[in-house]
């Protein structure tokens, strides 16, 4: 059941990836990267394959040379992803075919295009997953060179925007730059939007009841402590736990009716490693 939940999000992740790239960055002609960029490049020349089925050429080729030169190191849900990706995208150019793009813009088309497909990455990435493309070819920079999968990846994308700029002139080739750039800003925040917690510290009169009420209730675990208050100096008794949103809501509501006095703090954590939450091993 939780492969199965993994594999629906990371289907809903490469349907936004897909409607980005079909709607937005390919009738425009950004090629931001990716093995979409590299199959727009190959595409400008050669008219008579779709992008979708370029798409596919290319994530198949680089999966072979990520075997010969990385090993059996590719997890299923990445491949699934990017042919899964390459396959959508084939199917949209038949069923829903763009002549001309949507927007005459390029700003809007870059913004539009990459915050879409970037939130789809997001998603992806959050399941341990990728959508393939210059991902292997940056893990193949990093192995070699040893610099930074974050730099290796900027440095593929950045030369296909290059060659973007000389193909598709330079004002396109920036905008695909700019869109380069705001996808990894918007890759970052979806995936901490996903995983964002609320992390509670709770000082009350009332805090039998209340850890009671986390563990049985919410099901989740909690950390008691006594301190003792800087100014009155009277020892107060604090509960520490990590919740997601809904059950925060919960638990705020509790503790109103049972100590309408306590003392709350609240935070985001960002990422949560154990327990209830996502497991220590996992990327």
């Amino acid at each position: 059941m939780k492969t199965l939940k993994e594999y629906a999000i990371i289907t809903c992740g490469v349907v936004l990836l897909a409607i980005g790239l079909h709607f937005f960055l390919i009738p425009a002609e950004l090629a931001a990267g990716g093995a979409m960029g590299i199959s727009m490049l190959i595409g400008h020349y050669v008219t008579s394959l779709d992008i979708g089925l370029l798409m596919l050429l290319v994530n198949i080729a680089l999966f072979v040379i990520a075997f010969v030169a990385l090993g059996v190191g590719f997890g299923t849900k990445t491949i699934y992803a990017s042919l899964g990706l390459s396959a959508l995208v084939w199917l949209l150019e038949r069923l829903l075919p763009l002549h001309e793009p949507l927007t005459s813009d390029l700003l809007v088309a870059a913004l539009m295009g990459t915050a879409i497909s970037g939130a789809g990455m997001g998603v992806i990435f959050n399941q341990g997953a990728s959508s393939g493309g210059t991902d292997i070819l940056a893990k193949i920079i990093n192995k070699y060179t040893h610099l930074d999968i974050g730099k290796s990846l900027l440095v593929t994308d950045a030369v296909i925007t290059l060659l973007a700029a000389s193909v598709f002139g330079l004002e396109k080739g920036l905008y695909a730059l700019l869109a380069v750039i705001f996808n990894g800003s918007v890759v970052d925040y979806t995936v901490q939007g996903l995983n964002v917690a609320m992390q509670v510290f709770i000082m009350t009169s009332r805090p039998d009841a209340i850890a009671r009420f986390i563990m049985d209730q919410l099901e989740r675990g909690v950390t008691l402590f006594r301190a003792q208050g800087g100014y009155s100096g009277r020892e107060l008794n604090v509960i520490y736990t990590v919740l997601n949103r809904r059950e925060f809501v919960s638990l705020k509501n509790f503790i109103m009716q049972e100590d309408p006095k306590a003392f709350v703090t609240v935070s985001h954590a960002h990422e949560v490693l154990g327990e209830g939450f996502r497991a220590m091993g996992s990327t």
